[in-house]
């Protein structure tokens, strides 16, 4: 039985985030702390942050969500009409890049800032969500453990208006900017793809698509 990458992905940050928690040396080394890239060009710390989380909680949502979307979008990365047998590898790449491109902003705004640091894979979980809402919009999403009530073609701007507010609000400890720019990366990135590859497969005509059908036009 072949494991999807979605779970090895999952497992594997699971596994190193378990042992982060007990051991804040893993967490030094893996962090995304700014100064450690400007100074000492440690730009491995754009991936390893997403290896580490702050808490299960932290865990838990990020891969729940990574699970619940991941399965789908990758195997809609390896449908004939995409991608075919590169689909696999090229979600793999997506979920890598969407790591380094969400904290660029970041890196840009803090990168002489020694109080800074973040961690978790949210940025590249977003990418994942969106990439799932541009294949499948009129599919219901709920926020949090909310059950599912909302269109994805709703849900995520509502995402994107909620993370830009709670980003100027900047009254908690969330990397709201990762997840805002994870979440357009995702989208560009299926784009561009399907443009460069020339797949039968237009994502955008698809999204527009079936939101008019689904509103019965």
């Amino acid at each position: 039985m072949q494991l999807s990458i979605t779970l090895i992905i999952i497992i594997i940050t699971a596994l190193i985030s378990f042992s982060a928690f007990s051991n804040q040396k893993i967490i030094n080394d893996l962090i995304f702390f700014p100064p450690s890239i400007t100074e000492q060009n440690q730009w491995y710390r754009f991936f390893t942050c997403g290896l580490i989380h702050a808490d299960f909680g932290h865990l838990f949502f990020n891969m729940f969500s990574l699970y619940l979307f991941g399965e789908f979008v990758e195997k809609s990365f390896a449908s004939p009409v995409l991608f075919g047998e590169k689909g696999r590898w090229i979600y793999l790449a997506m979920y890598v890049l969407a790591l380094f491109v969400c904290l660029l902003p970041t890196f840009i705004k803090h990168k002489k800032d020694y109080y800074y640091r973040s961690l978790g894979a949210s940025g590249a979980v977003s990418a994942v969500i969106f990439a799932g809402i541009l294949f499948a919009p009129t599919a219901k999403i709920g926020f949090f453990f909310i059950p599912p009530v909302i269109p994805g073609y709703i849900f995520g701007p509502l995402y994107l208006i909620g993370s830009t507010y709670l980003e100027k609000q900047a009254s908690d400890n969330v990397n709201h900017s990762a997840h805002i720019w994870g979440a357009l990366f995702g989208i560009v990135f299926i784009v561009i793809m399907a443009a460069v590859l020339k797949t039968p497969y237009q994502p955008i005509d698809m999204f527009v698509f079936q939101i008019r059908s689904s509103l019965g036009f």
